[in-house]
């Protein structure tokens, strides 16, 4: 970032020099360390070179030029934002090219057992940025500008705000030792394992931490207090690893939180142009989580700068904006991006009357100047009516002070139910495609889940729509019409797709297994036999891998065929298919 004069920094270099493979060496120490976090780096604003790389740690972790690059940019604030003191945010980026290490086991199992919008990132990585700007005669600039960046592909962005908050203040005074300290501490952490509650100890403190998992239910909090009395001093728990304050982050918008939840749920292009990278970056996420348990499966980027390597391809006109939600702070992006569909502009957070000012709507056209006044800028008609019991309660809640953590589950309950009513009918529908059990016999290729007729679908709403779990009123067929077009409709068609044709696989599994071999092979040819051999391995090996939800007796079953069935061959046979 540049002085508070508001010049433009210029552009970032490294001054490691470290080569750019995009991995970390083979013979790693830090295998419980990347566990949480893929690197830890320091980013500092140099009078010559700008922006720059300072440190990353563990020293062998390579970033790619270009990943350097935005991690340097977005780790700053840009000079319209005049930051000053401590400041906390985040970002994602696109990971670049290269070649990367397979993926370690605990990240499969974790993937396995997290829930989807909790899965880790395999293309894009989180960063969760304290940065402190203060006075400083000693620097030649008269300003302290530093940013202490956690780099991970995990998106619990509770918990590595707490890790920062603890760590980075004291890094500013005591510098790389410090750090080191740190990092070794996390090097010593269990795994994050779906479902458990763990203690992961830093500097002094125990921070406890539930990690989620697939079988919580929503809206639990599963948080057990664990080994708490053999623990000096008490640990600190978090509520949650991922999940913000959703009231206080959407405070200015709650009259049209309900607008909002259909463009997420359509994965529209949405830019949000707020005052600092604190409320951009928090508003994005807070947007982007209204669809759990539903994955969001658009772009979004909590921050995002000019500076950017994609910024030309989000501002080009020759083609319809992407379907990504933009989190930016430049004011110049109104002109720019003018040709997105909806541009939501906060400022900060004003109060009147005791209430929140909430942001009004208001027409595109009225979009022209860089000045122009916080709204929702959008031609988009919702297809649902508001809830204005909910927010007359929220604002009334508000008004009275009442605790933020009972607003935010008054919030976050409806956001999930009105989810849920409108997932369940596909579920349903979804379910009504996979062929019946007493279908799939042992010795032939199992059936294939029917396909999705979109019409078939709408018909069915009549009896079994969203009508009898919500009391919305509105254009249900229409909404549901356009989310056939969305990312979010393949996203979740394609996932569930996968898990039936599993199950579909599995169940054929079992079948086999529950049959008489011996049986089925009387008559039968050398090549026939085989055959089967080698697809019972196919199947074992994938159930193995944990890909099909089979139980231990199946898969122990399925060997004993291909002993027996291997056994039943002539000697030569048996010799290729079990060489010594």
């Amino acid at each position: 970032m540049d002085a508070p004069s508001g010049a433009w920094p210029r552009r970032p270099r490294d001054r490691l020099g470290a080569p750019s493979s995009g991995v970390r060496a083979p013979a790693t120490p830090w295998a419980r360390f990347s566990a949480w976090l893929e690197c830890v780096c320091v980013v500092t604003f140099d009078l010559e070179l700008g922006q720059a790389l300072e440190l990353v740690y563990p020293s062998d972790f390579r970033l790619t030029d270009k990943e350097k690059s935005s991690i340097c940019y977005l780790s700053f604030p840009d000079s319209h934002s005049g930051c000053l003191g401590d400041t906390q945010f985040s970002f994602r980026i696109r990971q670049c090219g290269g070649r990367r290490s397979p993926r370690p086991t605990d990240d499969r199992h974790y993937d396995r057992e997290a829930p989807l919008s909790l899965q880790r990132e395999s293309a894009h990585y989180f960063g969760y940025v304290y940065f402190r700007q203060v006075k400083d005669s000693s620097v030649k600039r008269g300003y302290f500008q530093k940013s202490l960046v956690l780099v991970s592909r995990l998106p619990f962005t509770r918990l590595f705000q707490a890790l920062l908050s603890l760590i980075a203040p004291e890094y500013f005074d005591k510098l790389a030792p410090c750090l080191e300290a740190v990092c070794s501490e996390i090097d010593q952490w269990p795994a994050p394992v779906p479902g458990q509650t763990l203690n992961l100890p830093v500097m002094g403190v125990v921070l406890q931490v539930h990690v989620p998992s697939r079988m919580d239910k929503p809206e639990s909090s599963p948080l057990k207090q664990c080994g708490q009395e053999n623990l000096l001093p008490a640990p600190l728990v978090l509520a949650s690893v991922h999940e913000l304050d959703l009231c206080r982050c959407l405070q200015p918008v709650l009259s049209h939180v309900q607008t909002l939840w259909e463009l997420m749920l359509l994965g529209e292009p949405l830019v949000v142009l707020a005052p600092s990278p604190a409320v951009s970056s928090e508003m994005v996420l807070a947007l982007t989580s209204c669809l759990q348990p539903l994955k969001f499966c658009c772009d979004y980027r909590p921050y995002f700068t000019v500076h950017d390597s994609e910024f030309k391809e989000f501002a080009t006109r020759t083609q319809a904006p992407p379907n990504v939600v933009l989190g930016v702070t430049n004011p110049f992006f109104i002109k720019t991006l003018q040709h997105w569909p909806h541009i939501l502009r906060v400022g900060e957070p004003r109060m009147s009357g005791g209430l929140p000012k909430q942001v009004k709507l208001k027409k595109p056209s009225r979009l022209k100047t860089l000045d122009t006044k916080p709204g929702l800028y959008t031609a988009y008609t919702a297809h649902l009516c508001r809830d204005k019991a909910l927010l007359r309660r929220l604002l009334r809640g508000l008004q009275k002070k009442r605790p933020a953590g009972v607003l935010t589950a008054l919030l976050r309950r409806h956001l999930l139910e009105l989810t849920q009513s409108f997932i369940i009918p596909l579920e349903h529908y979804m379910a009504s495609l996979m062929p019946l059990r007493k279908s799939i016999t042992p010795w032939k290729t199992p059936p294939q889940v029917r396909p999705f007729h979109q019409e078939d679908f709408l018909c069915s709403l009549e009896q079994a729509g969203p009508q009898l779990t919500c009391i919305l009123k509105g254009d249900w067929l229409g909404l549901y019409r356009r989310f056939f077009k969305s990312p979010h409709f393949d996203g979740w068609y394609r996932q569930r797709r996968k898990e039936m044709a599993h199950q579909l696989e599995a169940l054929h599994l079992e079948a086999i297994c529950e049959a008489n071999i011996e049986t089925w092979m009387k008559g039968k040819s050398e090549v026939e036999v085989v055959d089967l051999v080698l697809k019972l391995r196919e199947k074992l090996v994938r159930a193995q891998g944990h890909q099909l939800p089979v139980a231990a007796e199946t898969l122990q079953q399925a060997r004993l065929y291909i002993e027996t069935a291997i056994g039943s061959l002539p000697t030569d046979l048996q010799a290729v298919l079990c060489p010594p």
